[in-house]
């Protein structure tokens, strides 16, 4: 049996070792775990009354109390240590249907439930009981039902799945990865960014224009415009965040853009993420950058350095957001990575190029945005559609060469 915590909420979670690697829904709070090789709990039995108890590995040797008996004990250094089967008698609650361990010498005697309270005639014979995890913290008694855990020792397939299998594209992949952004969570990222922002723009110059021929009006606008400076921020932040969320979700095998309801992270967690795959925009385009700004010059010196930043760059940001480190910097494991796979890289910069390419002439057809507020919608809806679908090659291009690439994350 492997013990294990939801790294999410800490409850205690009992699987079969056939289902080692395999993932599912945590019983007590629904978030989605893997079930690991090897127990990460101890389980020891109460010196006292000989309740089975199971605690984190990182609480070796520290003080616990126990649920049953509520006596302080200390959490053995040395790991699991045997049951002691012949001085407890398990049994289950009549009413409620909780794990009851008592003492040997209370065979036929009435036992107090400890979680309805109930009295149970303990049984005077042994009887078969499936063994479960006893929930327990530290100094702290915890009466929680673990009828979820019965639940999952009978019906182990409604909490722990088989993986899911990978979605197959309906359309030739050269055309499937356009419809990418096109699920009901991609449009709407599209819809909420573009009209957000568009509604701002629009607000804000007619206050401006309004504030010309009204004074008062020009508090309107300062108001307005800095509310509205702090909105696309936001907005921004969020944007860039599910973009890598979309490539973390391409390499696990999505065709679609991602739900992502319930885990969009905070305003920190988003302004990290920009952080770090921007130190990829600063290490690989900053010096062609700099070098054109410092010289004027087209030369081949120039040229070396955006064929630098053309062929690192990809595979940088695929690394960090992988990752989720700057260990995806490390120049060892791009020169790898770039090596383990050169021909099929090659040909996806290329598709991203063409990509650009399309982008770029196609936004030059559009109205001027400065002056029309169609063509800065169609810009942005342009924009944030075809980002996506970079995004969703570079995931893609993870999952398609996950076991060249090697990277064990």
């Amino acid at each position: 049996m492997i013990r294990f915590s939801c790294e999410h909420c800490g409850h205690k979670i009992g699987v079969e070792e056939a289902h080692v690697g395999k993932r599912g829904k945590c019983p007590a709070c629904g978030t989605i775990v893997t079930v690991p090789a090897e127990s990460t709990l101890i389980e020891f039995d109460c010196g006292n009354c000989g309740r089975r108890l199971a605690v984190p590995k990182i609480q070796s040797g520290k003080k616990v109390v126990c649920p049953k008996c509520e006596k302080v004990i200390f959490v053995p250094a040395g790991g699991e240590t045997p049951a002691v089967s012949a001085s407890v008698v398990r049994f289950t609650c009549s009413t409620c249907k909780w794990q009851i361990e008592e003492p040997e010498s209370s065979r036929g005697k009435l036992v107090e439930c400890p979680h309805c309270h109930n009295y149970i005639a303990a049984p005077s014979a042994e009887i078969p009981s499936q063994e479960v995890v006893i929930p327990l913290q530290p100094t702290i008694r915890d009466d929680r039902s673990e009828e979820h855990f019965e639940q999952l020792q009978k019906d182990q397939g409604a909490a722990i799945q088989e993986p899911e299998p990978v979605l197959e594209r309906k359309l030739p992949w050269i055309l499937d990865i356009f419809l990418y952004p096109a699920s009901r969570p991609g449009l709407m990222i599209l819809g909420i960014v573009v009209v957000v922002r568009v509604t701002f723009r629009i607000v804000i110059r007619f206050l401006g224009t309004a504030s010309q021929q009204f004074l008062p009006f020009l508090a309107f606008f300062g108001l307005m415009w800095a509310v509205g400076m702090i909105v696309r921020l936001v907005l921004c932040l969020y944007l860039w965040w599910y973009l890598c969320e979309c490539i973390r979700e391409s390499a696990a095998g999505g065709i679609r853009a991602p739900e992502t309801t319930g885990r969009s992270p905070g305003l920190g967690g988003m302004l990290w993420q920009t952080i770090m795959t921007g130190g990829c925009f600063v290490l690989f385009l900053g010096p062609p950058v700099f070098y054109r700004i410092e010289t004027g010059a087209s030369d081949a010196i120039f040229w070396g350095l955006v064929v630098y930043a053309a062929v690192f760059l990809p595979m940088s940001m695929l690394a960090v957001v992988v990752f989720d480190s700057w260990l995806g910097l490390n120049p060892i494991l791009l020169v790898r990575a770039l090596l383990s796979t050169f021909l099929p890289y090659c040909a996806m910069i290329v598709v991203i190029a063409l990509l650009a390419a399309a982008g770029i002439f196609g936004i030059g057809k559009l109205p001027n945005p400065n002056e029309s507020s169609l063509g800065l919608f169609i810009l942005w809806c342009m924009s944030i559609y075809l980002a996506m679908i970079v995004a969703h090659l570079l995931g893609a291009f993870c999952h398609r060469y996950k076991e060249k690439l090697n990277w064990d994350v």
